[in-house]
């Protein structure tokens, strides 16, 4: 049984709203008293799939779920998938369009990043129909 369990809705390019469902998560694990590397790698995971969403699905959410053992990030989008998801993992692939390169963002290390982090990682893709992403970080 969960302790906490929130879901967060993500919009396709809400570049304004970037950072807020990570930040919360991250004010969530201080409160619980969880430990400061363990909030650091889940915070990482958490800004990297949101700004994801954002850059280049057609939204999405982030379900949330803390139990005494573990922190979990259940993430699932809306289209258009990833074509290749082997070369999406690659450090520095990236499809972000160059409007996004300019902000600053679509540098290709998300999904590297967030694998590197989590203590579990799995992806899945279909073209047309999203992606779904799950990240588990063990906290005790």
């Amino acid at each position: 049984m969960p302790l906490i369990a929130e879901i967060f809705e993500v919009q396709k390019d809400d570049f304004v709203a970037a950072g807020e469902a990570s930040a919360k998560i991250k004010r969530t694990l201080k409160k619980l008293g969880v430990g400061s590397e363990v909030i650091r790698r889940i915070a990482v995971c958490a800004y990297e799939v949101e700004l994801n969403l954002i850059i280049h699905s057609l939204g999405g959410t982030i379900d949330f779920s803390v139990t005494q053992e573990r922190v979990t990030l259940v993430v699932k989008d809306v289209g258009p998938g990833i074509p290749n998801v082997d070369l999406a993992m690659r450090e520095g692939w990236s499809t972000a369009p160059e409007s996004v390169r300019m902000m600053g963002f679509g540098a290709g290390m998300g999904l590297p990043n967030m694998k590197r982090n989590a203590d579990e990682f799995d992806i899945h893709s279909e073209m047309g129909v999203g992606t779904e992403i799950t990240m588990k970080f063990n906290i005790k």
